[in-house]
């Protein structure tokens, strides 16, 4: 059912946990399908210097969380902001088709992260 990679990345994830005083915390999911996906972004002039994840999901999330915060790090806002779901899926060496909402939650979850920095940066100028 799971790639190799899928599977790999989920018993062997990179970037589990918080980062204390977060720049910026995007948080998606819901809790009847059962996948809440948290990412923690540690951000320095525009680009993302340390990216960390909290799921409480399936096999698929967390190995899409996982290889999504790996993406993301040393990547600017907008190139962060241009990682899809799709390139999620690629980089897992792909997903069942009903696995691929977790794919989603990790775009989502970036983007939310990469909103909640920007609507703090702008509330201190």
């Amino acid at each position: 059912m799971y790639s190799k990679k899928v599977l790999d990345t989920f018993a062997n994830p990179k970037n589990v946990g918080e980062i204390e005083n977060a720049d910026g915390v995007g948080t998606v999911g819901n809790a009847k399908c059962g996948d809440i996906m948290q990412v923690f972004l540690k951000i320095e002039n525009d680009v993302i210097v340390d990216a960390k994840f909290k799921t409480f999901g399936c096999t698929a999330a967390i190995a899409s969380s996982s290889i999504a915060t790996e993406m993301i790090k040393g990547k600017t806002l907008e190139e962060a902001l241009k990682i899809k779901n799709a390139d999620v899926v690629e980089a897992l060496e792909g997903l069942p088709p009903q696995k691929i909402h977790c794919s989603v939650l990790a775009e989502e979850a970036i983007a939310e992260a990469i909103k909640d920095y920007r609507e703090k940066k702008e509330k201190r100028a």
